[in-house]
């Protein structure tokens, strides 16, 4: 989850504007607060553990060249900027930055509605796990539409011997060989997984948030608590799918040639069974520490600084009714 700068500066202004026609009742208003300021949980996510996902992603490759054969997740990465330079970790970033800033603004506005509106229906406005996931679901939906073109430039960057000089390079290479398709190769793999992902994601914190936070205040511990056993729970069990939408982002050569598959891998079912025929059921569970290490701080904080400014945004608005108020009351009639 990451956004450019200038666009979570926009999004922390919008949203101390919209805010103006909310309500006062405080708790309550921090829990409905729309969702614009989150976009600001991503980019300190991002610059914190983009050198986790390079890991996670070539600790997943099936035919891994010998030199970049890791054993642990450190060692992954004590290698790699040995022998590849210590900027080699952040290889893709700026792809990831460039896709994010719509995506989440999608992601988290969608989210907020959908959780509100079928919590309205289902619970009569309170919490439910069923409005949790659906939410979650669709807002994923929305989300890698846009995200999973720089999804497969990002891990085509950060494969071990890429041959990628840059983002445009990349970009360029991969639509005269292989057309715009690829881009989207992997995106029925990466909605199996993501949508599942988050469900499991959303219920798990809720369900914490109920059990840790029932009043739902502002209580840092709480939602970096949940956010780490929700990104830890939903990273495990989507694990298998997460390897599949790798190889087929990747389109790994040497693993392709084993398996005797000829031209570009496609569809989620082949990549189950390529996965399969190369590795048998370890194979799918490849990179699961370093996925579930990544999750969990990165959740932790996504949660944390999100639901910092739900209630940073909420007392500023508190604070401007006051202020409107005590004017008012002055004010002749």
């Amino acid at each position: 989850m990451e956004l450019r700068t200038e666009t979570v500066l926009a999004s922390l202004e919008m949203s101390e504007v919209e805010s103006d026609g909310g309500s006062s009742e405080g708790d309550e208003d921090y829990e409905s607060l729309p969702a614009h300021a989150s976009l600001g949980t991503h980019l300190l996510t991002l610059l914190t553990h983009h050198d986790l996902d390079i890991r996670n992603t070539r600790m997943q490759s099936l035919q891994p060249d010998p030199k970049a054969q890791y054993r642990s997740v450190y060692s992954a990465l004590k290698r790699i900027v040995r022998t590849e330079g210590l900027l080699r970790p952040l290889r893709g970033l700026n792809i990831t930055v460039l896709g994010a800033g719509p995506a989440h603004a999608l992601y988290f506005t969608c989210y907020e509605q959908i959780k509100r509106s079928l919590s309205d229906v289902i619970q009569n406005g309170g919490n439910s796990h069923i409005a949790n996931g659906v939410a979650g679901s669709v807002a994923t939906v929305l989300h890698d539409a846009f995200m999973n073109p720089a999804e497969v430039v990002k891990q085509r960057m950060q494969m071990y011997n890429s041959p990628y000089r840059s983002l445009y390079d990349c970009v360029l290479t991969v639509s005269r060989k292989e057309g715009l398709a690829a881009f989207y190769r992997s995106y029925s793999t990466q909605l199996t997984m993501n949508i599942p992902f988050q469900a499991v994601h959303f219920i798990t914190y809720e369900f914490m948030q109920e059990h840790f936070n029932p009043q739902r205040q502002y209580r840092p511990e709480t939602h970096i608590l949940s956010g780490a056993a929700a990104g830890a729970v939903s990273a495990a069990l989507t694990t298998p799918l997460d390897v599949c939408k790798t190889l087929l982002n990747t389109q790994e050569n040497v693993a392709l040639s084993s398996a005797h598959v000829s031209g570009h891998l496609s569809g989620m079912v082949n990549a189950l069974r390529t996965v399969y025929r190369l590795g048998g059921v370890p194979a799918f569970f490849k990179g699961a520490r370093a996925r579930v290490i990544y999750q969990m701080p990165s959740t932790a904080i996504a949660w944390s600084v999100y639901e910092f400014f739900k209630y940073f945004l909420t007392q500023q608005e508190l604070h401007i009714q006051e202020l409107r108020r005590d004017a008012h009351r002055a004010s002749p009639t």
